[in-house]
C-alpha cells in the first residue's frame, strides 16, 4: 500500500483547465496571432521557462514573457469569481486520510493561487505539503515537482500515487517513478502513455473506488 498521494490542481481538483484554454486562445488573438488548437494541450502543466519555451515554439512572433503574463493574469481574474470542484475530490481525500496516507498538492500554478483555491474550497487542511511551479527550476514534464512533493511528505517516489489530468503532468509523474493515475479532463492520453499509467479513470471517485478494492485485496 502507498504511503503518499500527490495531486495536481488545475483540471484535477478544480475545473479550471477550460479557463486556461480559453485564456490562451484570447491571449493569442490579443497578440495578433491565429490561435493554435493544439497549443493548450502542449502548454498545460508547464510553468516558468518551460512554459515560455512552448509559447516560443507555437507563437514565435510573440514576446513569450508578455504572452505568459497576459494569459495567467486573465485566468487568475476569472478564477477569483469561483471555480467548481471536480467529482470525487472530497471522497478520495477522506479515503486517504482514513488510511493515514500523507497528501500533497503539486501544481504548476503560482503558490498564492494554489493557497487561495484550496482555502476557498475548504480543503487546505487535508494536505501535508504544497509544492508550486515556483519551487522547482524545471517544470512538468520533468519530474522535479513530484520528487520534491514526495520529499516533503517524507516518502519515496515509488511509495506515492500521483493524480494528474494533463499529459505533461502524467509524463512527469511517470518520470518521477510514482504510481501515476490519469483522470483525463480536456486531453486524452496518447497511446504511448496508457501502458505506463497505473490507471486511467473518468473521475477521482472512480479512482478512489478502484484503489479501495485493490487495498482490500492486498490486506
Amino acid at each position: 500500500m502507498k504511503q503518499g498521494a500527490i495531486f495536481d490542481m488545475d483540471g484535477l481538483l478544480f475545473d479550471t483547465e477550460r479557463i486556461f484554454r480559453d485564456s490562451w486562445t484570447e491571449t493569442a488573438r490579443r497578440f495578433g496571432q491565429r490561435p493554435r488548437p493544439d497549443f493548450p494541450a502542449a502548454v498545460a502543466g508547464t510553468s516558468g521557462a518551460g512554459m515560455r519555451e512552448v509559447i516560443r515554439r507555437y507563437y514565435p512572433e510573440a514576446d513569450p514573457f508578455a504572452f505568459q503574463e497576459s494569459c495567467l493574469s486573465r485566468a487568475a481574474e476569472v478564477i477569483k469569481e469561483g471555480i467548481p470542484e471536480k467529482p470525487g475530490v472530497r471522497e478520495i481525500l477522506e479515503f486517504f486520510r482514513a488510511k493515514n496516507v500523507k497528501l500533497a498538492v503539486a501544481s504548476s500554478s503560482l503558490r498564492n493561487m494554489i493557497a487561495d483555491n484550496l482555502s476557498r474550497a475548504g480543503i487546505d487542511g487535508y494536505f501535508d505539503a504544497v509544492v508550486s511551479g515556483e519551487d522547482v527550476s524545471r517544470g512538468k514534464p520533468e519530474p522535479d515537482i513530484f520528487l520534491l512533493a514526495a520529499q516533503k511528505l517524507g516518502c519515496s517516489p515509488e511509495s506515492c500515487y500521483v493524480f494528474e489530468d494533463g499529459i505533461n503532468g502524467v509524463r512527469a509523474g511517470i518520470a518521477a517513478g510514482c504510481a501515476t493515475i490519469m483522470i483525463p479532463d480536456l486531453f486524452e492520453p496518447p497511446e504511448e502513455l496508457r501502458a505506463s499509467c497505473a490507471g486511467i479513470y473518468p473521475n477521482l471517485l472512480a479512482a478512489q473506488r478502484a484503489i479501495e478494492r485493490l487495498w482490500q485485496i492486498e490486506q
